[in-house]
């Protein structure tokens, strides 16, 4: 019974991202959790476009609406027989039992014989290439990076590493024997000097003094953005768009006498830049609920430096967000342009002559990247680039792209500065 319910919860976390088309972050696991539910889960998203060519394949009939959480879960006992150690039988006989669970006994016998089909056949199936993305993504990243493609794809159905940034009060090498004392394994990155990679993800509660503010989870990339911003301790900065408050944090540890305004949409959002705050025992951050993209929440006082984390199609974390490739569409992408566009014009006002403005996004889209930053400098100018000079990513026309890869996730990076009047 522990194993179908399993298979039971796994099945309407499925069935909220591919009927309901709602975030997978936004779904509600019971308390008594398995870790192999979330692995079912993310699994079976990650690899919804493959395993759903196979099974609309396999089925003679399309399903009645009303019986689609069926085909869902026919994918869920796909991805196991494919993409999992667990023993086909097991695999087979577990999901079939889900249809009894859900009212469906009728479904027994449909779901069985497709599952047993794509074990017979898993050889072949797993011989041919597929990229598990939607089409329009597949045109796309094909289109901007024709050499990268491949490990692109290969990367986004792929779990990504369990990064952490240590507070420099603790000191990175000292921190790093804690972590093996208490056998969690971990290597250093060069580029993110406060940075360790986990060999193995853990609870957060398995770190030593977590909860005291010894360290926050933030990936490698997303590391670089205050570092390349530079605070300095007289400095009057803005984190645009800062929740869950990873850069805001960061930020505060290098230039703990600097004065940060944090802002956000997202009035839930805010509340875990607040914990996050709290538990780094940091009280000096302004933190505003507000558009960046409007003036209502500004005094007027110009900012030293701008930090611009902007709202993006998230392309360059969809090994950490597999629902991504499932719910982003492509005139999302244009919307989204539009928005960083507003956001940009409206923030440049709000910056000092000779002030700089870092602008991140974690997408791998031309268009919302050095695109966009093309446009703004030719539109601008009191604007010019600052070169990233980095060990990392690839060089691009304007700022700097790096692609998923192990240590990283995919993220973009521009620095522009403002004319002295």
């Amino acid at each position: 019974m522990e194993n179908s319910n399993v298979r039971l919860v796994a099945l309407d976390a499925i069935c909220w991202v591919v009927l309901e088309k709602k975030s997978l972050s936004a779904f509600v696991y019971p308390d008594q959790n398995s870790s192999l539910t979330k692995s079912l889960v993310f699994g079976t998203i990650r690899f919804y476009h493959q395993l759903n060519d196979i099974v609309t394949d396999l089925l003679k009939h399309s399903l009645k609406k009303e019986d689609l959480d069926i085909h869902c879960l026919i994918l869920l006992g796909a991805y196991q027989i494919l993409h999992s150690n667990i023993a086909a039988h097991a695999s087979i006989f577990e999901t079939v039992d889900v249809a009894n669970t859900i009212d469906k006994p009728w479904a027994k016998g449909l779901v069985n014989a497709i599952l047993r089909q794509i074990d017979r056949d898993k050889g072949k199936l797993l011989s041919e290439k597929h990229a598990s993305h939607p089409t329009w993504l597949v045109k796309k990243i094909k289109q901007y990076y024709p050499q990268d493609f491949e490990q692109i794809f290969k990367q986004n159905n792929t779990q990504a590493p369990m990064t952490i940034r240590v507070h420099p009060d603790f000191q990175l090498d000292k921190y790093q024997q804690q972590l093996s004392e208490c056998g969690i394994t971990t290597q250093k990155i060069k580029i993110a000097p406060q940075a360790l990679v986990l060999d193995q993800a853990t609870s957060v509660f398995n770190l030593p003094e977590f909860e005291s503010g010894a360290c926050y989870v933030q990936d490698g990339s997303a590391q670089l953005s205050a570092t390349l911003l530079d605070p300095q301790n007289h400095e009057y900065i803005l984190d645009a768009c800062s929740a869950p408050g990873g850069k805001t944090t960061h930020l505060c540890e290098l230039a703990p006498k600097a004065s940060i305004v944090a802002i956000d949409s997202d009035e839930y959002r805010l509340e875990r830049v607040q914990e996050n705050l709290q538990r780094f025992n940091i009280s000096s951050v302004k933190v505003i609920q507000g558009q960046a993209q409007q003036y209502d929440w500004w005094d007027g006082e110009l900012f030293d430096k701008i930090l611009l984390d902007a709202p993006c199609s998230a392309t360059g974390v969809i090994r950490r967000h597999p629902d991504i490739k499932l719910l982003r569409k492509p005139k999302d992408i244009a919307a989204l342009v539009t928005l960083q566009q507003q956001i940009l014009e409206n923030l440049w006002t709000m910056l000092k002559p000779g002030g700089t403005l870092l602008y991140a996004t974690c997408s791998i889209l031309k268009t919302e990247n050095e695109q966009q930053i093309t446009r703004f400098l030719e539109s601008h100018e009191d604007a010019k680039e600052t070169k990233i000079d980095l060990d990392w990513g690839i060089k691009t026309s304007v700022g700097i792209q790096q692609l998923p890869i192990h240590n990283f996730d995919g993220f973009y990076y521009a620095k522009l500065q403002k004319a002295v009047e």
